[in-house]
């Protein structure tokens, strides 16, 4: 160590050891800068900057050796070999540049270790061949031991301070490897200096002549030059870099350009342009746009606008660019940025889309519909207007499920689209109605050929016969200006002419007139007095006898509404039930029968039963069970002599819940009747799925029977059906002895009819009377 000693402090001049020492220093800082920054950098740069670290780093080990052989007092002058010289400094480069390499691949400490001992070998390597180069012919002593162990101490130095860099953050990431790296050169040179130095017998001669003091200021200068152009380097890089960072991290897309020139453009710009940034520097930026937004490329605009990207890979392309003045590169220049438009634009013509069409035909909506229909008002060109309704579609849609219901709106969608001229408009104005604008019509038989046309396409793509969940469909046409001249009195008068259409029989199309339009007025009319009929008190209940066929004894009554209108006398149920349906006052009136007739009733004598009427209205409202139970209450009449009659359709939509209500009711001790069984749907999955407690057999069945061999099948099937079931059939509409006759036969326990009695307020006889007294 004392020997180590004298020769750094006696054999050396200490500035020009201090200056070398200086030199490493700064050298291994700016290698670990450089070396970090190879870490962050891109792909494209990394080997860049591997090699700068490798240059400064071997650059400033031989920088270090250098000027510490130039401190060194030698008797002589020394000479250097330029070939060895400038060879040893290859070695410390290349050395250090594959130890840096493996470092940056490195996974644990054995790679580590291995890129330290080949950065050790480096520096041992050029130490060896420098001095090799010395020309000077000496007498050397050499002691290997001393160097062997700072060669393992360097090694290790170099070894930590590459883990401390793997592991390390902040300053401590460069300082400490820093260091490392510095002990390990500096103990390497002074080591193998003191065990390999020439016998110059005792005389010692400073060795620093002026050719020294030339030669040791153009290695600092080299050396310091490139250690601050690397260092400069890697700040400016660094820089240049988190700006392009920065300006690649935005969403926009960003355009350099200075006289209709791109100088440079960011990422997102690049792939708004759908051309990297070589192919795109240097080109016209007019170029890329179409022509109206050409003006918009100067900054002196200012305002955003919206262009479109000439020959787009993508479809219907749009961007909002705005153009600003800034300085670039220490000229005048115009940053365009670039916001692509094209999501934001397809999002709102899809909004606009969905605000004028239906979603599930993709149809115009009613709302755009109106906007048409004005507009062809407007134009007072001659058109028609064709109101559409499915028949059938809510009981189809009611067996069959919603998603049944969906395809068949998107079939019939299809088959009005296909029907009508590209100028012409097909709207979904509700659930199953649709309306029809035939825009230039020459006369009302353009109108005319086109409902046929309608009706024909739906003839042969909705066959019942084959397809259980084809519908029909009703047509009610007007023409402009004949029928309206104003988009209300139009919409009006085609739905009165599609109602119309639908009393006729449906399947049908009708044309407006005067008479339909008073027929709709006189509708309106009776359905206002409807809603008045009860608290006027003008509904009446009657009565018609039940009677047994066994016995010809009356055991019941069903009671049968009727309307005595102040001007219209009286009116038929057939004709102002459907109406109260429609119009919903069907709950009132519902209400006020059952009430009546269950107080009427509380007053006969015991045996004698009541039924009545539920509307299918009532049977889906689930506060019909709390109805009855009231109405039994405040009558007093016993629950199992009150009986319910509904019908096959009144079960058609949502039958679960209708069936719920049934059993709720059936609960309270009530009995339930199916009445003119026989002419709705799925009769037998009625009985299978509820137990009724009486079948009634429809009226059209017995009017035909004497006359009918099919409808008397009919009846006997029925009735063989309730005697299978234990049900009692109840023969409807008996008229005349030769119908009450068959009807025995078949097998028929009870039977109602004219024959037996026409309805009265109430029942006049005792229940033990046999019916004839009833005909008295």
């Amino acid at each position: 160590m004392s020997y180590l000693f004298e020769t750094v402090v006696a054999r050396h001049d200490l500035p020009v050891v201090l200056l070398a020492l200086s030199l490493c220093i700064v050298s291994a800082l700016s290698t670990f800068a450089q070396l970090q920054r190879s870490f962050e950098c891109v792909v494209e740069r990394r080997r860049l900057w591997l090699g700068s670290a490798a240059v400064t780093a071997g650059g400033g080990v031989w920088s270090t050796h250098f000027i510490s052989m130039i401190a060194y007092r030698s008797p002589v002058a020394l000479q250097f070999d330029q070939l060895l010289t400038g060879f040893s400094a290859t070695i410390a480069v290349a050395a250090f540049g594959i130890a840096f390499l493996l470092l940056r691949r490195a996974r644990g400490m054995v790679q580590v270790l291995l890129c330290g001992g080949i950065a050790t070998l480096g520096i041992v390597g050029m130490h060896f061949t420098g001095m090799a180069a010395i020309a000077n012919s000496m007498a050397h002593r050499v002691d290997r031991a001393p160097i062997v162990v700072a060669v393992l101490v360097g090694w290790l130095l170099l070894s930590g301070a590459f883990a401390v860099f793997l592991r390390a953050d902040g300053r401590q990431r460069m300082v400490l490897p820093a260091m490392g790296m510095v002990l390990a050169t500096v103990l390497i040179h002074f080591v193998a200096m003191a065990s390999a130095m020439a016998d110059h017998g005792g005389t010692i001669v400073a060795g620093a002549g002026a050719r020294s003091q030339w030669l040791l200021l153009w290695i600092v200068g080299a050396a310091l030059l490139l250690i601050a152009l690397t260092a400069a380097a890697s700040v400016v890089d660094r820089f240049l870099t988190d700006l392009r960072g920065l300006a690649d991290a935005t969403s926009e897309g960003l355009l350099i350009t200075s006289d209709d020139r791109i100088l440079d453009a960011n990422e997102q710009a690049c792939a708004l342009l759908g051309v990297d940034r070589a192919a795109l520097v240097g080109t016209a930026t007019a170029a890329w746009f179409e022509t109206a937004a050409r003006d918009h490329l100067r900054p002196h605009r200012g305002s955003a606008t919206r262009a479109r990207i000439r020959d787009s890979v993508v479809e219907d392309q749009l961007v909002e660019l705005t153009a600003r003045a800034i300085e670039y590169r220490g000229r005048d220049a115009t940053v365009i940025a670039l916001r692509d438009l094209t999501e934001t634009a397809r999002a709102q013509r899809a909004i606009e889309h969905l605000a004028s069409h239906d979603p599930l035909t993709a149809l115009v909506n009613r709302a755009a519909f109106d906007i048409a229909l004005n507009e062809a008002v407007r134009s007072a060109a001659p058109f028609a207007l064709i109101a559409v309704d499915l028949d059938r579609f809510k009981a189809v849609n009611d067996l069959f499920g919603h998603g049944a219901g969906d395809a068949i709106l998107i079939r019939v969608a299809r088959i009005l689209d296909d029907c009508v001229r590209a100028q012409d408009l097909v709207a979904r104005v509700g659930g199953d109605e649709f309306v029809v604008l035939q825009r230039d019509i020459a006369s009302s038989d353009d109108a005319r050929r086109l409902a046929a046309h309608i009706l024909t396409r739906f003839a042969e793509e909705m066959d019942s016969a084959r397809d259980p969940m084809a519908v029909g469909c009703s047509l009610g046409v007007v023409t402009y200006p004949r029928d309206g001249c104003d988009p209300e009195t139009l919409r009006h008068n085609a739905d009165v002419a599609l109602y119309r259409a639908k009393q006729d029989g449906r399947g049908t199309a009708s044309f407006f007139d005067e008479t339909m339009d008073r027929q709709a007025r006189d509708r309106r009319s009776l359905e206002h007095d409807l809603r008045h009929a009860v608290c006027r008190g003008e509904l009446q209940l009657v009565y018609q006898p039940l009677v047994s066929t066994d016995d010809d004894h009356v055991v019941g009554y069903e009671a049968l509404l009727r309307w005595d209108h102040p001007e219209r006398g009286q009116v038929s149920p057939t004709l102002f039930i459907p109406v109260a349906e429609e119009a919903g006052t069907i709950m009132a009136i519902g209400e006020w029968v059952l009430r009546q007739a269950c107080r009427d009733a509380s007053n006969w004598p015991e045996p004698l039963t009541l039924a009545v009427n539920v509307s299918p209205v009532q049977l889906r409202v689930a506060t019909l069970p709390m109805l009855v139970r009231d109405a039994l209450a405040d009558s007093g009449l016993a629950p199992e002599r009150l009986e319910l009659e509904i019908t096959e359709t009144a079960l058609l939509r949502d039958r679960e819940v209708s069936l719920a209500i049934l059993r709720e009711i059936r609960t309270l001790g009530v009995r339930i009747a199916m009445d003119d069984f026989g002419t709705g749907y799925s009769s037998l999955s009625n009985l299978r799925h509820f137990p009724f407690d009486k079948i009634k057999i429809d009226k059209s069945f017995v009017s035909a029977m004497h006359e009918d061999e099919a409808a008397r099948s009919i009846v006997r099937a029925i009735a063989g059906l309730g005697k299978g079931l234990n049900l009692p059939v109840v023969a409807e509409g008996v008229e005349n002895e030769v119908q009450r006759a068959m009807v025995q036969a078949e097998g028929c326990a009870l039977a109602q009819g004219y024959l037996f009695g026409r309805p009265a307020a109430g029942p006049a006889h005792c229940v033990t009377a046999p019916v004839q007294a009833l005909r008295a």
